[in-house]
């Protein structure tokens, strides 16, 4: 067996720039051993030559629901009376509401194919079905989390299962028939999350982490648990400030917007990611960066629901890190989400180059806003999720994807425009190979599942429809 593989592209990006001349040298054990020419490389080193590829640092997806795939572009509408978001929502818990063990497991297939082909190499699957149909629990209740990984599994990309707490409809409401397979106690989730952690403990590109789903879900002496248990140990995940109206719920509760909550009670911390996190205040912003705490923008589903703008410049600004999340999967392509961060901006403020860091005295880091952007898209999303990743450098694992240098979106690109026209003229077609920990799982656009992977996809769609097979 090769002690090393050398992935010899025609360009190269890593730390920043763009190289030639150079490929990634992989161990057998799938870690970057370093960057090397054909000729430096040891000997009997495994040679894959890829010419008229760039290879880049592969893509993290640092939020997902992967059974939301199943209603993709079927809730665009607006309910009599001008209902928007709960027409959506109403869609979902039907979706929710249908999806058997196998399906969960065949649609989060399809869902991860779609990633890998988009050059995503790993996924934050942030996980609320819990129970059957009817709210009951299976005889394991980590059953639709395993599906999930499983899945994960199967396609070949890394996961971080997100296992969320979900035990109320808000503040003072009701439970709600659609979130009854949502619902656990307070000690079934730690006791099931525990279970679930110890499992995968040893399963390679499986882990683990807590995912309190947000206020409205979890009261905060719950969310303070959950937050201790996690600390050191797993990231912990959270929506947050999606919409006004959970502010205002939030307020109405506990006397102040969320992420004062959270600051005031000591749940912010390195190993927390704020999803969305659109509606702060100034001094939100400063207690999230004081605190070291990631937000995870999620903008197509953000301006597929119309939930508002995330202030990124005000988050650059301070320093806070920003990875990006496919969420809702209205659509799959971490770059679309990096360049719409910025374009959202730009038409909030009639400008352009709104982040772009290089340009400004008084930001923390300055760089230009391809390299910002496209390290949001890797290196940070890694690190929201607390993995190693998304950065090519000696002893992180190999995972990286490569694009085709005669795509028509990048055709002329070079190397000091490499990162920039990834961000923002790269289509997801030009993406040819993907791997994670040093392994091909797609090959010059091919993935060996795909068509089964289609096939069954297919066929839940069809029952989903009401439609004969």
């Amino acid at each position: 067996m090769h002690q090393h593989t050398l992935y010899l592209p025609e360009m190269l990006y890593a730390d920043g720039c763009a190289q030639t001349g150079v490929g990634i040298l992989v161990t057998k054990e799938g870690f970057v051993a370093g960057l090397t020419a054909q000729d430096s490389a040891p000997e009997g080193t495994k040679l894959v030559p890829l010419p008229g590829r760039a290879l880049l640092p592969g893509l993290a997806n640092a939020h997902s629901h992967t059974f939301q795939r199943l209603f993709r572009g079927r809730a665009e509408g607006r309910a009599a009376g001008g209902d928007t978001f709960w027409t959506w929502r109403e869609q979902m818990y039907r979706t929710a509401a249908f999806v058997t063990p196998e399906d969960v497991y065949d649609v989060a297939r399809a869902t991860f194919l779609e990633m890998v082909s988009a050059g995503i190499t790993t996924v934050g699957e942030f996980h609320y079905l819990h129970r059957d149909p009817e709210g009951n629990a299976y005889s394991d209740p980590n059953l639709l989390g395993d599906q999930v990984i499983s899945a994960a599994r199967s396609v070949g990309v890394r996961i971080r299962l997100l296992r969320t707490a979900y035990f109320r409809a808000g503040f003072e409401r009701p439970p709600h028939p659609g979130q009854r397979r949502f619902y656990e106690s307070p000690d079934e989730y730690l006791r099931n999350l525990e279970e679930l952690v110890a499992k995968y403990r040893a399963t390679p590109n499986v882990s683990v982490g807590a995912a309190p789903h947000s206020i409205r879900a979890v009261p905060l002496e719950e969310l303070k648990q959950i937050a201790a248990m996690a600390r050191g140990r797993m990231p912990l995940h959270m929506h947050i400030s999606e919409q006004v109206g959970e502010n205002a719920a939030c307020e109405a509760e506990h006397g102040v917007t969320p992420v004062r909550l959270m600051a005031d009670n000591g749940i912010l911390s390195v190993g927390t990611t704020l999803i969305h996190a659109i509606h702060l205040t100034a001094a939100e912003f400063k207690a999230v960066a004081v605190n070291g705490t990631t937000i995870c923008s999620c903008p197509t589903t953000e301006r597929n629901l119309g939930d508002g703008i995330l202030a990124a410049d005000t988050a650059a600004m301070l320093g806070i890190p920003i990875a990006f999340g496919t969420d809702s999967q209205a659509q799959i392509d971490i770059l679309e989400d990096a360049r719409q961060m910025e374009y959202h901006l730009r038409l909030r403020d009639q400008q352009r180059g709104v982040l772009d860091a290089s340009a400004r005295e008084d930001w923390v880091m300055r760089e230009p806003i391809g390299t910002s952007l496209l390290r949001s898209a890797t290196s940070n999303g890694y690190a929201s999720l607390g993995l190693d990743g998304g950065r090519l450098t000696v002893g992180q694992p190999a995972d990286f994807f490569t694009v085709d240098l005669n795509d028509l979106s990048i055709l002329g690109v070079d190397g000091a425009s490499l990162a920039s026209q990834a961000v923002f003229a790269l289509t997801k077609s030009a993406v040819r190979e993907v791997a994670v920990q040093g392994q091909l799982i797609l090959e010059d656009g091919k993935h060996t599942h795909a068509e089964e992977i289609r096939s069954r996809y297919q066929a839940v769609q069809r029952r989903y429809l009401g439609m004969s097979a």
